[in-house]
């Protein structure tokens, strides 16, 4: 008997993979949007009674509405290290496993990290859009020489870490802030723990790579902001939810920082997938309105750059997370646990 799984947000990057790979005993259900009370409602009844298997990425949001209508649900496979989208509590009450992917953008995000700081400090996006009569023709493109340039790094997980790797080879002179300051990144990288403040008031380029958390909301905001003294870059490659988004265009406003590079919004289902009109006061919260608001006018800025959460999005990363994510679904009904959140 085969098991019933739904797999949601599925792309056209994630097809080659599923061409080649074998189902074997799972009967895969292919849905390109994400899975939200709304979307729920137009799933069959007969479709969810036999569902065993669910497998989402960041944009579906499984709260306890959604989640109890499949009455035969065992497994939750996120295709993310974050679940802050999935109810763990109601999956932990309900004995529903959840599993998620570890460390699929260690080179990935940390790569394009580098690339929104190279475009930003050497003036990139201006530059081209000079040639395209967008810009004065007097515009100055003047640039900085990284191994002049203090990064600091705050969050040194596998990402951070390759991010440190990187700006070695720069020869950046790199601070990090981390909970758990790792020996090796001093040893192998020459990175020097500091406080907080240390990087605000230090450094020339801020990234951040720290997981979402109730203590990490707003980590950026205007308390911070305040207390940096050389009008460094701010890169967020992380979670939306660490940067406080009105205070960052005050920033830019104020001069207070010299650019921004922001691959992950709080609300990325309507900053990045709302398309033509909509009436998106009737489906997000006025947060989101706000923050869409707050895109639209910063996104001019010569000095922001705004992509829609495509850090990790190399067919390394994806047929990584895809692999991991049918190895860990595999292992659950063999008994193994792997990659296991609940």
């Amino acid at each position: 008997m085969s098991v019933e799984m739904l797999f949601f947000e599925y792309r056209k990057s994630e097809q080659k993979y599923f061409q080649k790979y074998d189902c074997g005993c799972f009967n895969v259900h292919f849905l390109e949007y994400a899975l939200n009370e709304k979307t729920l409602n137009d799933l069959p009844d007969e479709v969810i009674e036999h569902i065993t298997v669910l497998s989402v990425f960041v944009e579906s949001d499984l709260s306890e509405n959604v989640l109890k209508r499949f009455k035969n649900l065992r497994l939750v496979n996120t295709r993310s290290t974050g679940y802050d989208h999935i109810d763990i509590d109601y999956c932990r009450a309900h004995n529903i496993a959840v599993t998620n992917v570890e460390n699929y953008g260690s080179h990935a995000v940390a790569q394009y990290t580098f690339a929104l700081i190279l475009a930003l400090v050497r003036n990139l996006i201006p530059a081209k859009l000079s040639l395209c009569n967008k810009f004065k023709k007097d515009t100055s493109f003047l640039g900085r020489n990284l191994n002049n340039l203090t990064l600091g790094v705050i969050g040194t997980g596998a990402i951070g870490g390759s991010v440190c790797n990187i700006a070695h080879s720069f020869e950046m002179c790199t601070l990090a802030y981390d909970l758990k300051p790792k020996k090796e990144m001093v040893n192998r990288c020459g990175v020097k723990y500091v406080s907080l403040d240390e990087i605000f008031e230090q450094a020339d380029v801020i990234s951040l790579h720290a997981p979402y958390t109730k203590e990490n909301k707003n980590m950026l905001s205007k308390k911070e902001f305040d207390k940096m003294r050389k009008k460094p870059i701010i890169i967020n490659t992380s979670r939306g939810e660490l940067i406080d988004l009105l205070d960052l265009k005050e920033a830019l406003i104020n001069g207070q920082i010299s650019g921004a590079g922001l691959d992950v919004m709080t609300c990325e289902q309507l900053t990045f997938k709302c398309e033509g009109p909509c009436n998106v006061e009737d489906f997000y919260s006025l947060d989101c309105v706000e923050e869409l608001k707050i895109v639209k006018e910063i996104i001019e800025m010569d000095n922001v750059i705004i992509t829609p959460h495509i850090a990790y999005e190399t067919q390394e990363a994806i047929d990584f997370i895809l692999e991991q994510s049918m190895n860990n679904i595999r292992e659950y009904f063999k008994g193994a646990i792997i990659d296991r959140v609940v």
